[in-house]
């Protein structure tokens, strides 16, 4: 069957930097999983209600005055798959997200000003679902990105939905179905260890329960969201507080617990003293209510070297 190719534009809240903000997905590695980013050209295979298609995203426009193109591949494609892969994008690249309200808290602190000025037109990108969001994080508990990084790779490959497009093969994020119909112990050869096997097969099952409805929390307070997502097996606070940024949008997220998070911020803040969680609280209370903003802005500084 023939491929078509469709194109559409998406115009973000200026100011939007489009190399960070997708970068920001692959972890400034040019592919993490599902999402590449290379030669300027952001790729993500997209499940648009069981039919793949390849969405390619350049920017044709500048940080101020930002606009992008987006080309999709795929077959027998129609007004309403661009509208629904538009729709998807945006989310993903976090286009619509207004920065002026946190760069006005941030420039008022030396350090952040800094980071602002670094990064400046980075949007919070996005995760596909909260599905996605929590096996990420169940996934990079506790270990290194570059294990992660492989454990990722694997699973999205393994379990993944794929399509191939001019000789390349892409993986969308594997269903939830897809994985409960394994087993914890065909996860564990993974690499994953096996409470993290039994927490990856669980939250599928979790998914699928429509009386868990984890897609549907978007009415819900943060508070509501952490206790609903806290009570599933194999999430705690940290890994709710990513769901918030990543999956759900909210401003004003702070995944305490976080090593890395502590580190830039000692790094940044304490002149390289160490911090507990209770000082990084204290410190990032400076940045509410965006201190989902500040967290993304930290974690680039972490992953570039920036600051």
């Amino acid at each position: 069957m023939p491929t078509d190719r469709l194109t559409a534009n998406i115009k973000p809240v200026a100011p939007f930097n489009f190399e960070l903000t997708a970068g920001y997905h692959t972890y400034f590695q040019s592919r993490y999983g599902t999402d590449t980013m290379e030669d300027g050209v952001y790729r993500r295979l997209l499940d648009l209600d069981d039919k793949l298609v390849l969405a390619k995203v350049r920017s044709v426009g500048t940080v101020d005055a930002p606009e992008l193109s987006m080309e999709l591949q795929g077959t027998e494609l129609g007004t309403e798959d661009v509208d629904l892969a538009k729709s998807r994008v945006s989310w993903l690249l976090g286009v619509d997200q207004d920065l002026a309200p946190f760069y006005e808290l941030g420039r008022a602190d030396t350090a952040m000003a800094g980071l602002v000025e670094e990064f400046y037109g980075l949007h919070v990108p996005h995760t596909a679902t909260v599905f996605e969001a929590l096996i990420l994080a169940v996934l990079g508990q506790q270990i290194s990105t570059k294990v992660a990084r492989i454990i990722r790779i694997l699973l999205i490959e393994t379990f993944g939905p794929s399509a191939e497009f001019d000789g390349e093969t892409h993986y969308a994020f594997p269903k939830p179905k897809t994985i409960w119909a394994s087993s914890p112990d065909e996860l564990h050869t993974m690499k994953l260890t096996q409470r993290k096997s039994e927490y990856v097969h669980g939250l599928a099952g979790m998914a699928l329960d429509t009386a868990v409805k984890l897609e549907q929390m978007g009415e819900l307070t943060d508070k509501e969201i952490i206790d609903k997502l806290t009570s599933l097996r194999g999430v705690g606070i940290w890994t709710a507080q990513w769901a918030l940024i990543r999956a759900l949008g909210r401003p004003d997220a702070l995944p305490l617990g976080d090593l890395a998070l502590r580190r830039i911020i000692s790094r940044l803040f304490t002149g390289g003293s160490d911090v507990d969680d209770a000082q990084v609280k204290d410190i990032a209370q400076r940045w509410s209510p965006y201190r989902t903003f500040a967290t993304v802005y930290l974690f680039s500084a972490l992953r570039t070297g920036a600051g």
